[in-house]
Formats: C-alpha cells, structure tokens, sequence
C-alpha cells in the first residue's frame, strides 16, 4: 500500500465520505503515527487496562496512582512487586488489578512476545494480547492503533467512535457495531484515521456545549 502523507489521508478520507468535511476542516489532518519502541510496549498495554471503561480525567488519576505503586515506572518487575493489594488501593479495580499481573506473568514467561508485534499482523497481535485475563479486543485495538502506531485499525466496539460516526451522519440512533463494521472498507488501509476523526466530532461537541 502507497503511503500517503497526513493531508493526503484528510483529503482520501473526505473523498470516500462526504460527512468527513467540516470535521476534517476544523481539525486538520491526523496526527503522525510513530511506533513506541519496544521497551514502552507493556507500559502503554498498562495504560491502557487503566483506561478501559473510564473517563480520561479518572483514569489519568489511577494511572498516576498506579505507576507510584509500582516504584515510578511500570515493567513487569515492578507491577508483579507491586502486587493485586497495591494495584487496588491505586483504584483499580480487581479485574484490572488481576489484569496487570497477568500480563506481567505472561510477559516474563513468554507466552505474550511483545518483541514479536511489529512483524505480526493485526489479527496475530490482537490473539497474542487477548491470551492476558482481562484484556479484550478494544484494549489489543487501542495498542495496535496508539503504541504499535497501525492505520488500519477500526474499533467498532470503542463508544466515542460510533458516537462521533454518528453525529457527523446526523443518525436518529446510534450507530450499531455491527454496521460500523460495514462502513469500514471504504476507508481500507486508514480506518483508524477515520477513528481519530471520529473521536474529534465527540470533542467539538462538548466544546459548543
């Protein structure tokens, strides 16, 4: 697949779907993507259990809270030292807690190869992740879109990218997972700028509120 530079993918994407101007318009092109390297990998799945399901604010908190916990930085080392105990008085909750343990234990034992990700193909990466307790295909999207730094990425299940889907198609209803997941070949090789543009809908939103 030709790369296309960040203004070329705001233009491919307003080409494939007119409802895309304005909010491509308003935000400009996507941001870059660039890859974490491989020491960052299981901080960034870290971050994103504290994430799951919670508003960024909170979330930010907890996180904060989490990598104290763990000494100042989060390895599997120190999330096993840190242990469930401390991991829920950070405010994560036992799902979460059990989560972390599991993909530090799976990390160090080598049953997930987070040296291996940026040869696999997505589907590979999201089966690698899924095999840690607690983590699910919109965890495994989100690294494979914001650590792994993939394109083609398109997170149904994620409730801001339907949400802004659906305002920027000024829908009734909200859009299901199952007709997302219809839209997206048009947009084949770019879906998670697609997504991006998606989330920024939802923010200028709130914005106008």
């Amino acid at each position: 697949m030709t790369t296309l530079t960040q203004e070329e993918i705001a233009s491919f994407i307003v080409k494939r779907d007119r409802a895309f101007r304005t909010v491509v318009k308003n935000a400009g092109p996507p941001p870059p993507r660039r890859a974490a390297p491989v020491k960052s990998r299981f901080s960034a799945l870290v971050r994103s259990i504290t994430f799951q399901l919670l508003a960024t604010s909170a979330a930010n908190t907890i996180h904060a809270r989490v990598i104290e916990a763990c000494g100042g930085e989060t390895s599997p080392q120190s999330v096993l030292a840190a242990g469930e105990e401390n991991l829920r008085a950070a405010g994560l909750n036992r799902t979460k807690a059990q989560a972390m343990l599991d993909l530090a234990q799976h990390c160090l034992d080598g049953t997930v190869d987070l040296k291996a990700h940026g040869k696999m193909s997505n589907h590979e990466v999201v089966k690698d992740v899924v095999k840690v307790r607690g983590i699910g295909p919109w965890t495994a999207q989100m690294y494979l879109m914001h650590t792994l730094a993939r394109h083609d990425v398109w997170p149904i299940g994620d409730y801001g990218v339907r949400a802004g889907w659906t305002l920027l198609h000024e829908l009734d209803e909200m859009i299901s997972e199952k007709d997302l997941g219809a839209e997206g070949p048009r947009f084949a090789g770019y879906e998670s700028d697609v997504a991006w543009y998606c989330w920024q809908a939802v923010h200028f939103q709130r914005l106008s509120k």
